[in-house]
């Protein structure tokens, strides 16, 4: 859960996100997005060219069925576990440039498989940092690496993803050491 300053996603005097359906128990929210987004993630990802604009289609076509903000940057300012994200206002701007250095690294094409995953996680670290949506960056974030692996010719394995090490990993890449995170995307190369 996200610990969040004043949050007008939530339905007042909650931590329940506002949603579509205006579900208010948050086990009933937690198994609705989850049977919407596994529907979403079995239909084919919306065509871009691995892009800002491509990233927000990606977490729209996921989320649409719930939130009526999905695809749109949050407002609020937010943190898990006593770590902050990087502040709303600020969003817009980091993604360009985390967007813009990928277009310079030509989206990793042409790498070798050791370059591809040291590359990709320290991509996936920084836009972690960022956390632009208020709800669904994880599952965004993983659709994406998808998209690029595939498109650099390094395509990844999920069904060999170990949700508990993987976020271990990530956590410890927020605190600016990526060493693990390479290591379980190495192991996620088919």
């Amino acid at each position: 859960m996200y610990d969040a300053v004043t949050d007008a996603y939530c339905y007042e005097g909650t931590r329940v996100l506002k949603n579509k359906l205006n579900l208010i128990d948050q086990s009933t929210l937690d198994m609705f997005e989850s049977a919407m987004t596994t529907q979403r993630s079995d239909e084919p990802l919306p065509s871009g060219v691995l892009d800002v604009a491509h990233y927000r289609g990606i977490h729209r076509h996921l989320f649409q069925d719930v939130y009526e903000w999905a695809g749109e940057w949050r407002t609020v300012r937010i943190s898990k576990d006593g770590s902050a994200f990087c502040y709303p206002e600020y969003i817009e701007r980091e993604m360009k440039a985390l967007f813009g250095g990928l277009q310079q690294e030509n989206y990793l094409v042409g790498r070798s498989s050791d370059e591809f995953v040291n590359k990709a996680a320290h991509f996936l670290s920084t836009l972690n940092a960022i956390h632009p949506f208020r709800e669904g960056n994880g599952r965004t974030q993983t659709s994406f690496l998808l998209l690029l692996a595939d498109n650099a010719l390094h395509p990844l394995d999920l069904t060999k993803l170990v949700p508990e090490r993987f976020m271990d990993a990530m956590v410890a890449s927020f605190e600016k050491n990526e060493t693990q995170l390479v290591l379980e995307l190495r192991g996620l190369l088919k």
